[in-house]
């Protein structure tokens, strides 16, 4: 039997299946699979009235409403292409990724206007207190016939270099992101997925399509909070949900709660989590922290699933998919870092190219191989553990160092809550390492012990020089580190330089938030 390849496809296929099940609910809004491809059918009609037609391009800076799903739905039912934008995207950056997706057609919310260049050529659609209303009484379209390798959307990703990338996303991409991470994750028409991850992002759109995929049920929140993140997945009911390796940290920071474990969640999608914290998590949670490797250009196609996790590392290479570890594209040993490098088997399961930047694709996808930009090492078990992003490779004393192992050496002292190692500017010609770390509450931090602790799990020119302890790091809108921040800031004045001969003394502690400003180390 052929797969539902498209996501009209897709959503005639479940709805016909499935009708009256529930699918999508928000704090405000419930749907069945039946209405959800009804509503896809009017946001077509709602579409093509305002002007957009197949091949058309619409952009959208929303938050986690249902109408930016709408928007996507509507948009694959009439061949159109969604692009969701970060809502963080402010002044040249927004106007960057505004002139690269060259559209009139935008969806945004009211508070949110303000931020839009004023030389935009367009009149936007804007999002008010009942901005479904208009929908109502849309004439539905029947779907148009795209295709598998047809673009849905285009996600956009920053570059290492010349600024973002527009990931060209085809229907079927989306297909295969939710039959592999369903697998990857057990899912089940009987399930209920929750995720506060951003839906600009490919990791909530692929959520939500997991559970078309699957016939199980998608609950959308609104954002992150540590805090209150138990308490939402309570609320959800889910059995299901979706964090990022340094949501981990946070979340176990957190003082003892009632919702701990009063929830039904027993596993979540969680890339990139500190192999020392998978444990401990699952201990305190009762939640299975499953990791794998995705990206927005190509899907999940190295991972694991429940029964057979293995702290720090990423998993094997799932069936559909192959890869490598390259050195300049030549083949390195086991047990060697190189490059990722991937292909797919199955037709558009990866991206099809970066939109409007032909160069940027053809660097990329070399040699009939996607270059991922990342390090990892092939253990001779098939096995693979993530080194770093080359870009966060930190060089000093003619080594490289990676920073995600000097994060994880960190991450392991129980005064640490949060931590993020990068390379600053040395007085020779390479870097020196440096460390911003959040206390953990009711702790204090003894940096002169911390390094030693350090010192014991990494190679004397891997522990860190600097180390800024500060109230919370910088995040991006899908809650990864800013490390591109850390590195602009730089050697703050607040960091304190550990190499001998030190001018504090040994000892010297910083206090823990919320008991008294930080103090200097001398």
């Amino acid at each position: 039997m052929t797969p539902p390849l498209t996501l009209p496809t897709l959503l005639e296929t479940r709805a016909a299946q499935f009708g009256d099940k529930p699918l999508l609910r928000t704090a405000t809004v419930a749907r069945t699979y039946r209405e959800t491809r009804d509503m896809a059918a009017r946001t077509a009609g709602a579409l093509r009235a305002a002007g957009v037609a197949p091949g058309d391009r619409v952009a959208a800076l929303v938050s986690n409403r249902v109408e930016l799903l709408d928007l996507m739905l509507g948009c694959a039912w009439l061949g159109a292409t969604v692009a969701p934008l970060n809502t963080a995207l402010r002044g040249a950056s927004l106007r960057a990724v505004l002139e690269r997706v060259r559209t009139g057609h935008l969806m945004v919310e009211a508070e949110l206007v303000t931020v839009l260049p004023d030389d935009w050529p367009g009149t936007p659609w804007v999002l008010d207190d009942e901005p479904m209303r208009h929908l109502a009484d849309a004439d539905p379209l029947p779907p148009a016939d795209v295709r598998p390798g047809d673009s849905a959307a285009i996600l956009f990703t920053s570059g290492t270099t010349g600024g973002p990338k527009g990931v060209c996303c085809p229907h079927a991409q989306f297909y295969w992101w939710g039959r592999s991470v369903g697998s990857a994750l057990e899912i089940t028409a009987d399930d209920v997925l929750y995720t506060c991850l951003p839906l600009f992002h490919t990791n909530a759109l692929s959520a939500f399509v997991q559970a078309l995929v699957a016939g199980a049920e998608f609950v959308l929140g609104q954002r992150f909070s540590a805090s209150r993140f138990w308490h939402e997945v309570t609320a959800s009911g889910a059995t299901v949900t979706y964090l990022l390796g340094a949501m981990v940290p946070m979340l176990l920071a957190q003082p003892p709660g009632e919702h701990d474990r009063a929830h039904r969640a027993w596993r979540a999608l969680a890339p990139a989590s500190p192999a020392a914290l998978c444990e401990p998590f699952r201990e305190r949670f009762g939640v299975r922290l499953v990791d794998g490797f995705g990206s927005t250009e190509t899907n999940l196609v190295i991972g694991t699933d429940t029964a057979h996790t293995r702290p720090g590392y990423l998993g094997r290479v799932l069936n559909g998919f192959t890869a490598r570890v390259v050195d300049d594209d030549h083949p390195v040993p086991d047990g060697v870092p190189g490059e990722l490098v991937l292909r797919h088997d199955n037709p558009y399961a990866f991206a099809t190219g970066y939109w409007d930047q032909p160069e940027a694709t053809a660097r990329s996808w070399r040699n009939l191989w996607l270059h991922t930009g990342d390090r990892v090492v092939r253990e001779p078990d098939g096995w693979y553990r993530f080194v770093d992003r080359i870009k966060d490779v930190i060089r000093r004393r003619g080594e490289n160092i990676s920073s995600f192992e000097v994060e994880h050496a960190v991450a392991t002292h129980p005064a640490v809550a949060a931590v993020a190692a990068f390379a600053v500017a040395s007085e020779l010609a390479e870097d020196e390492v440096m460390i911003a770390v959040t206390p953990r509450a009711g702790h204090d931090l003894d940096l002169a012990e911390l390094l030693a602790h350090c010192a014991r799990d990494l190679p004397y020119f891997a522990v860190p020089r600097y180390v800024d302890v500060v109230a919370a790091l910088p995040l991006t809108e899908t809650g990864k580190i800013a490390k591109a921040e850390l590195r602009r800031r730089g050697v703050t004045e607040s960091a304190v330089d550990m190499r001998p001969p030190r001018t504090h003394p040994a000892g010297s502690r910083y206090p823990a938030p919320g008991r008294s400003a930080a103090v200097a180390p001398e």
